[in-house]
């Protein structure tokens, strides 16, 4: 049984409006929440690239200081998606790699976060067996809004 393609362009309109209503920072932390639920594909198949892992680092330094150097954040996104193109193929690796880039690139654009997030239901869906790819797609974009409500929610209380 094919897959069924994955669409970057995946529109969830509940998520997009949580989206619209939450804080720069929280997006970020929430960014790199989803990216970390992929980022092994890529880690496990490539070891010794640092980069992407090294974009969520970058991220997660600014917003612990607040400090934004936009040198810095183009660069760590930049490195992630070179890493993702090195990889050549459609895989989860390719698309945890891109996710990464698109979650430090949030620092600067705060809508860069379901980017990452879209990427992330890639990579998921490259790795399912076909008769679950949808199914676990679904089930990933619950978890991603839920997450982002109680951030949001934890935040504002």
């Amino acid at each position: 049984m094919r897959k069924n393609k994955f669409s970057l362009a995946y529109k969830d309109s509940a998520l997009v409006e949580l989206v619209q209503s939450v804080e720069h920072n929280i997006l970020a932390a929430w960014a790199i929440e989803c990216v970390e639920r992929v980022l092994p594909y890529f880690e496990n198949q490539f070891p010794d690239d640092p980069r992407p892992r090294q974009a969520l680092v970058t991220l997660q330094e600014w917003m612990d200081t607040g400090v934004f150097k936009m040198a810095v954040i183009r660069g760590a996104s930049l490195a992630s998606h070179a890493s993702a193109r090195e990889v050549g193929e459609d895989t989860p690796a390719r698309s945890a790699a891109r996710a990464a880039g698109q979650a430090v690139a949030s620092a600067h654009v705060p809508d860069h976060a379901i980017a990452a997030a879209n990427y992330c239901l890639q990579a998921l869906h490259r790795a399912a067996d076909p008769q679950d790819a949808d199914e676990l797609v679904k089930g990933e974009r619950a978890w991603q809004y839920q997450r982002l409500l109680e951030l949001h929610q934890r935040r504002n209380t």
